[in-house]
C-alpha cells in the first residue's frame, strides 16, 4: 500500500471487531488500513488518508490507563465515526460523560432512528442492531444530536453533521445490524470513496507480496482440511515454486468421521499430494487429565509443531530450511489477545508460544491472517477451487478435542434459577464455557431451560439473551430437546479427553451432518457444532447442538430451527445409550462465542 492511496484509517483500540470493520469498509469498495491508538496521529497526516474510524475495545475509557487518541484527530478536518468505546471516547474528548449502564447490551436490539441525516441518510425507521458494552453516555456533547436510541440506550446513535464526526455505541461491522452497511456505505461516500477498491486487487498484491518474500524460501504447511488451511495452501501454491511447498495433514484423533480420507481426496481432485502423520496416540496421551479449556488448546498448539518436526526429519528435510505455513484467519489473532490492546477469548491452537516465538523470528507464513471467513471465501473463488469446498462448515484446527468438555470434579448437581415466565423452568448448570462480553473474555455458566407450555424459539432466544445481559454469571442459555430421565436434574460426572467419548462424540457429529444435508438446513447454517457435555441423568451425559448463522464468525446468531426438525433431530440422538440429555443453545455471539471452549 503506497502512502498516497485513498483510504480509510480503522484506530484499533482492542476490539474484537476492529479488523472486522476494516474488512466491511473493503467489501463495500474502498481501501482500509489498521492503524494502533499510538500511531493514529501521525498516520492520519499521510496524504492518503480520507476519513478515521475509531474501533470498539475492552477497556472503559474513563479507567486509568484506557488507550486514547490524540483530542487533535477530532479538530482535523476529517470526517470521524466512533463505534462503542470509539463513540465513548469521543464523547469524553468533546465534553460529555461516560457511566457504566445500569443494564448491559450484548446482542440484539431495536434500534429507533431519530433523524435520518448524515450516515443515516435513507435509513428506516427502526431496524436491528448488534450491542455489546457495559457502558455508555450519560450526556451528549455539546453541538451534537441523537441521531437514534434503543430501549435501554438513549445515546445509541450521535452526530455533529458540520464536523461529519458521528457515533454508534452499536456495531454496524457485524452481520446482526440489519442496515450497518448502509451506514457505513454512508460514511465511506462522506470520506469520497465510493467504490474505489476491490477484492481482486488485494489477491494481486498479496500474490506479488509473497513472491517477492518468499520466492527463495520453502514453507512447510500444516493442513486441517477446513477452507482457512485449504485457501491459504492454494494461494501459496500460486506464489511459490512448487518445490518449496509441502503440505502435511495430521490425524490427532479428533477428526470427523471420515475426515482424513475426504481431505486426502480433495487435495488429490485438485492436484496435490497431502502428506498424513498419524499421531492420534501422541494427542490422547499428552491431554489423558487435562480439563481446563486453555490448557487443552495450548497442549494441542504444541504438539501440533512436534509432529511437524518430526515429520520433516523422517522426510530428511531440515527443520532450519522451511518455514511454517498456517492458514491462520484474523479471528484466531484477535481472540487470541493478538493485537496491542485485545483481551484474549481463547488461544488459538496458531498462535500458542511457540507459533508466536517463531512469527517474531519471521518463520512463519500466513497469507491470510488479515482476512475474516467471508473474504477467505472471495479469495477461494478467484482462486477457482470448487464451491462445495469453500461453503464447507468451519471446522477448528483442535477438532472435537475442544467439543468435548472436561471435568475433573463429580456430583454437584444443576441448581434451580428464577426464571420469571410460566411454564419456563430454568437451572444454572455446573459446567462452565467461553465467552465474549464487551471485547473480554467470560467463563461463565449456561443455564438450562425447560419448558410446560408453547413458546416461540424467537421468544426464547430473545429470552436467553436478556438473562445473559441482566447476570454476569451467566453467557449462555440452552433449551431441553430431549431427556432420557424426564424432570431428573442434571449431575456433573467426572470426564476426560479418551477414545471411547470422542467416538461417542465422532458418531452424533455424523448424525447431526448427515441430518441437515438430507433436510436442506446445512447452507442455511453458517456452523453446527456438536458438544458432547459431562452433564449425567443416570450413565450417559448431555449433547448440545449449537447451530448458529454468520458470515465471518465474529458474531453469529442461534438459528431458529423449527420445532419438527429439532424434534426429530433430538430423537435421532437419543437412540445412543450413552447420551442422557439433548440440549440446543440459544445463545449469539456475543454473549456466547461460537465454539464453547
Amino acid at each position: 500500500m503506497q502512502v498516497t492511496d485513498p483510504r480509510i484509517l480503522v484506530v484499533d483500540f482492542g476490539g474484537q471487531y476492529a479488523h472486522l470493520i476494516a474488512s466491511r469498509i473493503r467489501r463495500l469498495g474502498a481501501l482500509s488500513e489498521i492503524v494502533a491508538v499510538e500511531d493514529a496521529l501521525e498516520a492520519s497526516r499521510l496524504p492518503g488518508v480520507r476519513g478515521l474510524v475509531y474501533s470498539g475495545g475492552p477497556a472503559s475509557v474513563y479507567e486509568e490507563g484506557a488507550p486514547r487518541t490524540p483530542e487533535e484527530l477530532l479538530t482535523s478536518g476529517l470526517p470521524v465515526l466512533g463505534i462503542c468505546y470509539g463513540l465513548q471516547l469521543i464523547a469524553l474528548q468533546l465534553g460529555a460523560e461516560v457511566h457504566r449502564s445500569e443494564i448491559r447490551e450484548y446482542g440484539a436490539a431495536m434500534l429507533s432512528v431519530l433523524d435520518c441525516t448524515g450516515i443515516f441518510q435513507g435509513a428506516a425507521g427502526s431496524s436491528r442492531v448488534w450491542m455489546s458494552h457495559g457502558d455508555s453516555l450519560a450526556s451528549l456533547p455539546p453541538g451534537f444530536v441523537a441521531l437514534g436510541r434503543t430501549e435501554d440506550c438513549p445515546y445509541a446513535a450521535i452526530g455533529h453533521v458540520q464536523k461529519k464526526i458521528y457515533g454508534l455505541q452499536f456495531h454496524p461491522e457485524v452481520m446482526g445490524t440489519d442496515q450497518g452497511d448502509l451506514y457505513l456505505e454512508n460514511f465511506i461516500s462522506l470520506c469520497g470513496l465510493a467504490k474505489s477498491w476491490k477484492m481482486d486487487d488485494y489477491l494481486e498484491r498479496t500474490i506479488r507480496e509473497l513472491r517477492d518474500k518468499y520466492a527463495e524460501q520453502r514453507v512447510f504447511m500444516l493442513i486441517s482440511g477446513g477452507v482457512d488451511s485449504t485457501v491459504a495452501f492454494a494461494l501459496l501454491s500460486r506464489a511459490l515454486p512448487a518445490l518449496h511447498l509441502r503440505g502435511l495433514l495430521i490425524d490427532t484423533g479428533f477428526m470427523r468421521a471420515s475426515e482424513i480420507e475426504n481431505v486426502v481426496a480433495s487435495f488429490h481432485e485438485l492436484g496435490i499430494d497431502l502428506r498424513v502423520a498419524h499421531a492420534a496416540r501422541d494427542f490422547f496421551s499428552r491431554l489423558a487429565d487435562v480439563t481446563d479449556p486453555e490448557e487443552k488448546r495450548t497442549i494441542i498448539g504444541r504438539e501440533f509443531l512436534a509432529v511437524r518436526e518430526r515429520e520433516l526429519e523422517k522426510m530428511e528435510l531440515n527443520v532450519q530450511d522451511w518455514f511454517l505455513g498456517q492458514g491462520t484467519i484474523y479471528p484466531d489473532t484477535i481472540e487470541s489477545g493478538g493485537t496491542r490492546h485485545s483481551h484474549k477469548i481463547k488461544t488459538h491452537h496458531n498462535r500458542v508460544d511457540v507459533v508466536t516465538e517463531m512469527i517474531a523470528a519471521g518463520r512463519v507464513v500466513e497469507p491470510l491472517r488479515d482476512l475474516y471467513k467471508d473474504e477467505v471465501r472471495q479469495v477461494g473463488r478467484l482462486l477457482g477451487l470448487p464451491e462445495e469446498l469453500i461453503m464447507r462448515h468451519p471446522f477448528p484446527g483442535p477438532g472435537l478435542a475442544i467439543r468435548c468438555l472436561c471435568s475433573a470434579g463429580e456430583g454437584e448437581m444443576a441448581k434451580e434459577y428464577p426464571s420469571g415466565w410460566e411454564g419456563l423452568s430454568t437451572f444454572v448448570l455446573p459446567v462452565k464455557s467461553v465467552g465474549v462480553q464487551g471485547d473480554a473474555r467470560s467463563y461463565a455458566h449456561p443455564l438450562l431451560l425447560r419448558t410446560t407450555g408453547e413458546f416461540q424459539l424467537s421468544d426464547l432466544c430473545q429470552k436467553a439473551l436478556r438473562y445473559c445481559n441482566e447476570n454476569p454469571l451467566v453467557n449462555r442459555v440452552l433449551l431441553t430437546l430431549a431427556e432420557r430421565h424426564s424432570g431428573v436434574l442434571p449431575r456433573l460426572r467426572r470426564a476426560f479427553l479418551t477414545p471411547e467419548r470422542i467416538e461417542v462424540l465422532r458418531r452424533a457429529d455424523r448424525i447431526v451432518y448427515e441430518f441437515l444435508k438430507e433436510n436442506g438446513l446445512y447452507a442455511q447454517i453458517w456452523q453446527c457444532p456438536v458438544v458432547l457435555c459431562p452433564l449425567s441423568q443416570g450413565h450417559g451425559e448431555a449433547l448440545i447442538l449449537r447451530p448458529v448463522v454468520s458470515l465471518d464468525a465474529m458474531t453469529a446468531s442461534p438459528f431458529l430451527m423449527d420445532a419438527s426438525h429439532r424434534l426429530a433431530i433430538a430423537a435421532k440422538l437419543m437412540t445412543d445409550a450413552n447420551i442422557d440429555l439433548v440440549l440446543y443453545d440459544l445463545t449469539g455471539k456475543p454473549p456466547g462465542t461460537i465454539e464453547w471452549e
